[in-house]
């Protein structure tokens, strides 16, 4: 990744789940790290990981390539938590956009600077803005809807809109996997000092988008929730994806038991190998198991036999 920053407030290295680098970082880090790139004016990519994410990631090189070009990469999903785990690669928190946006917005470099939207149609976009400036005072705000692609495929109309507001944030919501292909392929063109992807965040905003009740949300079925919601549009992607990713996950579990060794799946990235109390066969010890009682009756049985039969031999 691109972001190995040294220094305070650096991230915690990445570690690697399936084909994702991931930073180990809780939302207080991750929140002072963007606060000191926009007071330094640092460029910087974030982007969030899911299981979704993992398994575009498992397929797609062009995918894999725009994550490996993050400076940041957070955990969105409890089943990343999962696999995480499993794999003894622990993500110590999960944060979703929806819920901490105001605690970025509320950062005083960002008041200042200001914050761009682009995802979603031309009317959600300004309802979304609408919410934010009636719940941040004051914030300089802008924004673009996200279906520009078809009149202008090189995206020059939003280059050239983020370059005249030059915002501190801009917070790209237009749907996994293009907002990580198209902030990959356009990010020098970007005059924004942080650029992240926020998936449905500016839906969320505006209000066109539910979550579901937060006992739910907080207790990673989110994706439950989403599915009830729409289910046409998201049934493949949790009821296939998600055994999709644990049975990955699994296999990877199983691989590094068979190899009896610590495992790292890559160069890539630092990583927190899996320790594991499995010796290989040919390490075992190759005595002989100690004979059962049982064994040693018939034993002791055969013995008086062999005695008594020599005796009588003798004596004939």
């Amino acid at each position: 990744m691109s972001g190995e920053r040294a220094g305070p407030g650096a991230l915690p290295p990445p570690v690697m789940i399936g084909a994702l680098p991931v930073h180990p970082v809780r939302l207080g880090d991750l929140l002072r790290w963007l606060e000191e790139r926009i007071l330094r004016h640092e460029r910087v990519t974030v982007f969030y990981a899911n299981v979704h994410a993992a398994n575009l990631a498992r397929r797609d090189e062009e995918f894999r390539a725009a994550y490996a070009s993050a400076d940041a990469v957070f955990c969105d999903g409890q089943g990343l938590r999962l696999g995480a785990a499993l794999l003894g690669r622990p993500l110590p928190e999960r944060f979703t956009p929806p819920d901490w946006i105001d605690s970025l917005l509320s950062l005083a470099p960002v008041r200042r600077e200001g914050i761009f939207l682009l995802g979603g149609r031309r009317d959600v976009v300004d309802r979304a803005l609408g919410a934010l400036r009636l719940r941040h005072p004051g914030l300089r705000a802008a924004g673009y809807h996200g279906y520009f692609l078809g009149a202008d495929p090189d995206g020059q109309s939003v280059i050239d809109a983020v370059r005249g507001f030059a915002p501190g944030l801009l917070l790209v919501g237009m749907g996994m996997p293009l907002q990580e292909r198209w902030v990959a392929g356009h990010r020098d063109e970007l005059a924004a000092d942080v650029v992240m992807t926020v998936g449905a965040l500016i839906d969320h905003l505006s209000g066109t988008a539910s979550r579901g009740p937060r006992w739910l949300t907080d207790n990673g079925l989110e994706w439950l929730c989403r599915l009830w919601f729409e289910p046409r549009r998201l049934w493949r992607r949790y009821l296939l994806g998600n055994p999709a990713f644990l049975l990955a996950i699994a296999r990877e579990v199983v691989a590094a038991r068979v190899r009896g060794s610590r495992w790292t799946p890559g160069q890539a990235c630092p990583t927190s190998p899996v320790r594991l109390a499995w010796r290989p066969r040919s390490s075992r010890a190759s005595a002989a198991a100690p004979p059962s009682r049982g064994r040693r009756s018939i034993r002791a049985v055969r013995a008086r036999i062999r005695k008594s039969s020599a005796s009588e031999a003798a004596a004939a």
